[in-house]
């Protein structure tokens, strides 16, 4: 907010050339308000300011920045080589591997040709693990410390290796191999007595991540433990790195964003909306139109299969949109409930039979709900405007039963076919709520035309 007020006078500095009273003013600013100020900026007043900052503010407030951002600083600081180096290697490792692992092959080995050996050396290890993995979130800067250090020795350490380290509120302890043995927070050792040692204070007790381990499991044991940071260790127990709070956040929005795209009717965009090229964005969104298109052509169909139950009784066309879009809604309704549900871990796989049961109880209620107003509808229609001819009872009645049927179908196709796909190995947001409408629609045709069938047939039909 801060920024946004003081943006024109920040652009009228940079229209004066007057840099010098700009950077005293910036000077005052966190580094997080320096961001939103660059971000909301165009080139080339983004790359001014950004210029303008001291070099270990300008490296904390690259790493704010969004990606599409950091590209566009990357290529108007193209010709100035020497800042970019000094840019890239005060990053933090994570922040850099996420940067990299953002940009075109060609563009990421030109960084890491300037990097020096030590940092290269970091960069290529991270960039190798999947795309998807703990592995490409954590960072390897931490402290870590040997259980037989006495407290001063370990003071000594933090003094003299702190300060490149991501977070200080844990130290990590390891043996001769580098095993994690244990994790202290930094409290424990501050309240320790001075002449203890590490393993006088350690109980052995950790939560650690595995790096090939999926990164949306990261974000269930932050949520579970209530963690700031986790070591990452490897298949033989080595500590290879941290993971810290603010990376799982980014995972995490990511996620939320990628599953609301889905459950929208779209594939997910992998870019920023207005980044995205046009194509690439028809082109996912026009695969699910498409499949959704052709299932509403069986509804058609549906339609056609009960024609001549139509032509027999044209009355019962006025119904079909409350019937089936009552289905859609409450089966999109279900499917987004229990989609959030299994993204938060409240519901797991096991869990699909309790689901089930609590909405086969849900789906009677509603439909039970929505058949008494359709009901009460026809009732008051036909009392005033004597629309529906002598069998009108008939009708409302059928029309009441339906909706309980379709509600209830709607209901457990919503619930179930998230848990279907999740055995199938397939991300439960596939199950949109579009295509649970789409479904729920044909079949809700078949259950309405049915109804009418067993209760009208012989007088109507």
């Amino acid at each position: 907010m801060y920024a946004n007020l003081l943006k024109p006078e920040i652009q009228e500095f940079i229209t004066n050339r007057d840099l010098k009273t700009l950077r005293t003013l910036l000077d005052d600013w966190l580094p997080q308000e320096i961001a939103m100020l660059i971000d909301g900026l165009s080139a080339p007043e983004d790359i001014v300011v950004f210029r303008l900052l001291e070099r270990d503010t300008a490296a904390r407030v690259f790493e704010l920045l969004p990606y599409d951002k950091q590209e566009d600083l990357l290529k108007a600081l193209a010709r100035d080589q020497a800042f970019l180096a000094k840019l890239l290697s005060d990053l933090s490792p994570d922040d850099r591997t996420a940067l990299l692992g953002e940009l075109p092959g060609e563009i990421t080995q030109q960084l890491l040709g300037m990097l020096d050996e030590k940092d290269r050396k970091v960069a290529t290890t991270l960039l190798g693990y999947p795309p998807e993995s703990i592995g490409r979130l954590m960072t390897t800067e931490y402290i870590a410390v040997r259980e037989e250090w006495p407290l001063q020795r370990v003071f000594n350490h933090i003094r003299r290796t702190g300060r490149d380290a991501e977070t200080l509120n844990v130290i990590y302890v390891v043996d001769k191999k580098g095993q994690l043995i244990d994790d202290l927070h930094i409290r424990l050792i501050l309240l320790a007595d001075p002449k203890s040692k590490i393993a006088d204070i350690m109980d052995r007790h950790f939560v650690a991540l595995r790096a090939m381990d999926d990164r949306e499991s990261a974000v269930q044991v932050f949520r579970e433990y209530d963690r700031t940071a986790l070591p990452v260790i490897d298949s033989n127990g080595i500590l290879i790195g941290i993971v810290t709070v603010d990376d799982v956040l980014d995972v995490m929005q990511e996620e939320v964003t990628e599953d609301i795209q889905k459950i929208g009717g779209s594939e997910a965009l992998d870019e920023p909306y207005l980044r995205i090229a046009l194509p690439t964005m028809i082109q996912k969104r026009a695969r699910w139109l498409v499949a959704l298109f052709l299932g509403e052509m069986l509804t058609a169909s549906a339609m056609g299969y009960f024609e001549a139950e139509i032509a027999r009784a044209v009355v019962l066309a006025l119904f079909i949109p409350l019937i089936i879009s009552s289905g859609g809604n409450s089966g999109s309704q279900a499917a987004t409930l229990v989609i959030r549900a299994m993204a938060i871990g409240e519901v797991r796989l096991s869990d699909w039979w309790r689901v089930m049961h609590r909405e086969i109880l849900s789906g009677l209620s509603l439909g039970l709900i929505l058949g008494t107003i359709g009901l009460i509808r026809v009732t008051i229609w036909q009392h005033f405007f004597h629309l529906y001819g002598p069998h009108w009872f008939l009708i409302a009645l059928t029309v009441g039963l339906s909706l309980i049927g379709v509600v209830l179908w709607g209901t457990l196709a919503g619930s179930m076919l998230p848990f279907l796909l999740r055995k199938l190995g397939t991300d439960p947001a596939a199950s949109s709520a579009p295509f649970v409408a789409t479904l729920v629609d044909v079949t809700g045709l078949v259950i309405y035309f049915s109804m009418a069938a067993l209760i009208l047939g012989g007088i109507l039909l």
